[in-house]
C-alpha cells in the first residue's frame, strides 16, 4: 500500500510572506492618510490667513483714509494662532499707497500669507452748495493725516 501525504493548508513561509505584504500595505495606507490630513490642515491655515489679510485691506478701505506707517495686531480669541502686520507707504503718484499685509503664526513668527495691493485715498467730493471753507477744512485734515 502506498501512503500518500496530503498537503492541505499553508506553509509557514507562505503565511509570513502574506503578513509582510499586508504590513507594507497598511504602512502605505497610514502614510497616505497622514499626508492627506496634514495637507488639509495646511490648506485651512492658508485659507484663514488669506481671509485675515483681505479683511485688513477691506478695513483700510472702509475707514475712508490711509495713513502711512506700520501697525500690527492680534486676530482675536478665536484666531489666537494668527497675528498680522501691515505697512502703508506712499508711492510717487499723489494719493496712491502701497499696502502690504503679512499674516504670521503667533507662536513661531513664521509668515503664513502675504498680500500686497495699491489703494487710492478716497477723493473729497464737494457739492455746489458747500462753502469753500468746508473744502479747505477737509483738505487740511487730509494733509494732517498724511503728516502723522
Amino acid at each position: 500500500m502506498k501512503t500518500r501525504h496530503r498537503t492541505a493548508g499553508f506553509s509557514l513561509i507562505e503565511v509570513m510572506c502574506a503578513i509582510l505584504i499586508l504590513g507594507i500595505g497598511l504602512v502605505g495606507l497610514t502614510q497616505g492618510i497622514t499626508t492627506a490630513l496634514s495637507s488639509s490642515k495646511e490648506s485651512e491655515l492658508q485659507t484663514t490667513a488669506a481671509l485675515i489679510a483681505a479683511g485688513r485691506i477691506e478695513t483700510l478701505r472702509a475707514e475712508g483714509y490711509l495713513m502711512d506707517g506700520e501697525s500690527e495686531g492680534e486676530c482675536g480669541a478665536g484666531l489666537s494662532l494668527y497675528r498680522w502686520k501691515q505697512s502703508v507707504t506712499s508711492t510717487t503718484i499723489d494719493g496712491l499707497h502701497e499696502v502690504e499685509v503679512v499674516v504670521q503664526n503667533s507662536k513661531s513668527g513664521q509668515a503664513i500669507y502675504e498680500l500686497r495691493t495699491l489703494l487710492f485715498d478716497p477723493p473729497i467730493f464737494s457739492t455746489l452748495d458747500e462753502s469753500s471753507s468746508r473744502r479747505d477744512s477737509a483738505r487740511s485734515k487730509r494733509k494732517e493725516r498724511r503728516q502723522r
